[in-house]
């Protein structure tokens, strides 16, 4: 399905349209949880200065001013930040993370949740990002492998196949807007090869249900997406079906691959 859909390079997801505020609370109510929990991991805490691109609504940037408080900073970067509330100790920032500058040596913790995937040039955007740690920094990353999301209970053969085949058109659309919806399983070895040390991957896998905030999301997509699904090969008549079996108690699915990797500049490394 790749193969015939139009380029439209960009990002998929437009903070200016109707949907975006429903996508950015799916986004916080299905990983904020676990994206906490790891970030606690590395230690952030008060006056640290971290950095976060792709922030979205901004929940990661502000529990992170609240970790780092009172005398830490977050800044915060979209290409449309107008979602982020402001608050003590967060700067946000219009900044798109592939043409504009950062700051070398600066953050002890940078965070790219759900972004890099969507980027042309991923190798450009992480070496910038490890420039920008300080030595000993953390470089944390989130990113899907959407090759595996099947449906694993749907009330007959046909809905888990078109339930399948709203996948494949989703991946579609990413790879004609130039992102790579499978990059998750790379994330390692590309920050790895950034130079990065002591690299730290788990994969998850959660449950979607009628209700979950991770299938919400999926469901946002069907109207947020609308027209790229339908440049994709799907018609308004298969989304609706595909939203019906969404809000089916019934079904079942697996989310896509969820890789959390962490890397660690090494500690005595100059600043170029």
């Amino acid at each position: 399905m790749a193969d015939v859909v139009t380029r439209e390079p960009g990002y998929a997801f437009d903070n200016d349209a109707e949907h975006s505020r429903e996508q950015h609370r799916c986004l916080a109510a299905a990983y904020d949880t676990a994206t906490f929990a790891r970030l606690a991991e590395t230690g952030v805490g008060p006056g640290w200065r971290c950095l976060e691109i792709g922030s979205g609504g901004g929940s990661v940037a502000h529990w992170l001013a609240e970790r780092v408080a009172p005398d830490g900073h977050v800044t915060a970067t979209d290409l449309k930040p107008q979602h982020i509330a402001p608050r003590a100790g967060l700067t946000t920032l219009a900044h798109d993370v592939t043409k504009d500058p950062l700051p070398e040596g600066a953050y002890r913790l940078i965070v790219a949740r759900l972004v890099l995937q969507h980027l042309p040039d991923k190798a450009a955007v992480l070496d910038k990002l490890v420039r920008s740690l300080v030595p000993g920094g953390v470089l944390h990353v989130e990113e899907f492998d959407t090759s595996y999301e099947p449906p694993l209970l749907a009330p007959d053969e046909e809905s888990a196949g078109l339930y399948e085949k709203y996948c494949a058109a989703k991946a579609a659309v990413f790879r004609a807007a130039g992102g790579d919806p499978h990059w998750g399983r790379r994330v390692a070895a590309s920050m790895r090869a950034a130079g990065l040390a002591d690299i730290d991957v788990r994969p998850r896998i959660e449950l979607r249900t009628a209700g979950s905030p991770g299938l919400q999301l999926q469901l946002n997509h069907t109207y947020s997406l609308r027209e790229r699904l339908l440049a994709a090969g799907m018609t308004d008549a298969q989304l609706a079906r595909v939203r019906e079996l969404m809000r089916d108690p019934s079904f079942r699915a697996a989310s896509s691959i969820i890789y959390t990797v962490q890397g660690r500049r090494e500690a005595g490394e100059a600043v170029a």
